[in-house]
């Protein structure tokens, strides 16, 4: 892979990361818990924001997968592993990393798994 298209991948993959953080931020008060007195909320108003919560912290736990996604995709670019199956070690196509710059392994590798 050329040295243009490794910065444009690394470019994109810090993109990335920073629009992950920035939105884990702007949600950082719906994952709080739950204040329980019933006298400043009612019953059902409760319900609903515990379910915002579990929502916004499943969400969290997927924001931070992608992050560790993300981190390995920038570790292979600086190990000069990227865009190379961790499994067999051949070339992953342009279009799978134009899609999703993290992908560690080609189409047939991932199918087998």
């Amino acid at each position: 892979m050329e040295t243009s298209e490794l910065k444009a991948f690394k470019k994109r993959l810090l993109t990335m990361r920073a629009d992950n953080e920035q939105d884990s931020e702007t949600t950082a008060t719906a994952r709080k818990p739950v204040e329980l007195d019933q006298t400043s909320v009612g019953r059902l108003s409760r319900m609903d924001a515990l379910q915002v919560q579990a929502m916004q912290m499943e969400t969290e736990r997927r924001r931070h997968q992608e992050l560790q996604r993300i981190d390995a995709a920038l570790a292979r670019i600086e190990d000069g592993e990227f865009g190379y199956c961790a499994v067999c070690g051949e070339d992953i196509e342009a279009k799978r990393l134009e899609h999703d710059p993290t992908v560690p392994a080609c189409i047939a590798c991932a199918r087998a798994s």
